[in-house]
């Protein structure tokens, strides 16, 4: 209400008319900007593909059958960055991590940053997965803490 009266009275009392113009203006800017950026999506993020687990696939734009991708997140100290990580590698499902050389593995998780990780156990773990030995499976992560063998 304040601002009405101001701008109505012209601000002769006060001399803040201009003041009350300006913050008007850029509200009605940052509004119009917000409504556009909305419109044209530019705030949306790029939503992942979300990979079907346990072998899967779909075809690609050629019709082939593409590569079928286990949630390697299931695996006890695998997150969604080393994951991606890992798939970046080739290595999509739990039968190609249970194959996975431990060297070229150390040395991925190095070159990212990632030097306090072991991936000796997702080895193991991805080796009972692509079995399917479930109960095993869930044996070995009770055992685990972030991928390791709780000592």
């Amino acid at each position: 209400m304040l601002a009405v009266h101001i701008l109505a009275e012209g601000a002769t009392d006060t001399g803040m008319g201009w003041l009350v113009w300006v913050v008007l203006i850029v509200f009605l800017l940052m509004v119009l900007l917000g409504w556009l950026a909305w419109s044209k999506g530019w705030l949306k993020q790029d939503e992942e593909e979300s990979a079907p687990a346990h072998g899967h696939g779909h075809d690609d734009a050629h019709g082939h059958a593409a590569e079928a991708h286990d949630d390697l997140t299931s695996i006890e100290g695998i997150g969604p960055k080393v994951a991606q990580l890992l798939g970046g590698i080739g290595i999509t499902t739990f039968a190609s991590l249970a194959q996975a050389d431990l060297g070229k593995l150390r040395e991925t998780l190095d070159e990212a940053g990632y030097k306090y990780m072991e991936p000796a156990g997702w080895v193991e773990q991805a080796r009972l997965a692509a079995a399917g030995d479930s109960e095993g499976l869930q044996k070995l992560q009770d055992e685990l803490k972030g991928g390791r063998r709780a000592a």
